[in-house]
């Protein structure tokens, strides 16, 4: 199998209500996401996925996060906004838009750092 990874930046704030410390205040981040896919095939030009196309869909997804108050969103009503809804959420917008345009490119994780020493991977299956 071929993986191909790529990484992008966005920036928004959350705060986690009822958790023990400062991240119950509001506070930003500079996320770091990383999107890994694979196939067992290339196509017509020896590639799994043109890495400008995985960033597209990647930045279709993060746009809609990029310089929010994440707990105002919709997706994030009924649950915290932490690290791992995150990346769960990223995982599956992603899922839905590459299985629309790319039957055959199974995305295998999503990784969302919010500090340089702190990441969550999410993957399904």
């Amino acid at each position: 199998m071929f993986e191909l990874t790529v990484v992008s930046h966005f920036e928004a704030a959350h705060c986690l209500p009822g958790y023990p410390g400062k991240c119950a205040r509001l506070h930003g981040h500079n996320w770091t996401i990383e999107v890994c896919v694979g196939s067992e095939t290339l196509n017509e030009l020896g590639m799994v996925i043109d890495f400008k196309v995985l960033k597209r869909h990647v930045a279709n997804v993060t746009d809609k996060l990029d310089h929010h108050y994440l707990n105002e969103l919709a997706e994030w009503q009924l649950k915290l906004p932490t690290a791992e809804h995150i990346a769960q959420y990223i995982y599956r917008e992603l899922q839905k838009s590459l299985s629309a345009e790319m039957p055959g490119i199974r995305l295998l994780h999503v990784k969302t750092w919010e500090s340089a020493s702190s990441a969550v991977l999410y993957r399904e299956g």
